[in-house]
């Protein structure tokens, strides 16, 4: 009897290890843009805007989520954060929109302006989005960043 129960759980354990490794396969980085921007009414002195995500997934799993959080930099300082407890699933080799409420503190905002003002002039400005899908004991992370580009704000050189 004991050979027998010994036998099961050892077929039973190295089922759960095989599934278990499965689920941790590498895959690839998620693609991750911003689809759109919609105001929120804010809060005293604050700005709320929903973004809107676009998330591929370019394998061939779905990634299911359970919860998003996002956070965005402005010339490397943080300008915006965000969460939402927004469940779904990203079909495999498919995409989603996913909406994420952020909110920018005033204070964020002055900081950012004082940073343009004192800059001595810009022609671009420098973005970093990052955040994670939730979702079990491995959430998906993702990162983007880019520029904007501002013809007509260039510096100003003296002769």
């Amino acid at each position: 009897m004991q050979v027998l129960l010994r036998t099961v759980v050892i077929f039973v354990v190295g089922g759960l290890l095989i599934s278990g490794c499965a689920a941790f396969q590498p895959r690839d980085p998620l693609q991750v843009t911003v689809a759109g921007l919609e105001p929120l009414q804010g809060q005293g002195l604050e700005m709320r805007m929903n973004v809107k995500l676009r998330v591929q997934n370019p394998n061939d799993q779905p990634l299911e989520y359970d919860g998003v959080a996002l956070e965005m930099h402005v010339q490397g300082k943080t300008f915006a954060t965000g969460v939402t407890d927004a469940a779904g699933t990203v079909p495999r080799f498919g995409e989603t929109v996913i909406t994420v409420p952020m909110t920018i503190s005033a204070f964020r905002m002055a900081r950012q302006a004082m940073g343009l003002v004192t800059g001595g002039g810009i022609d671009k400005i420098d973005y970093e989005m990052k955040g994670k899908l939730g979702g079990g004991f491995s959430p998906a992370r993702f990162a983007t960043k880019g520029s904007f580009d501002f013809p007509g704000m260039e510096s100003k050189k003296p002769d």
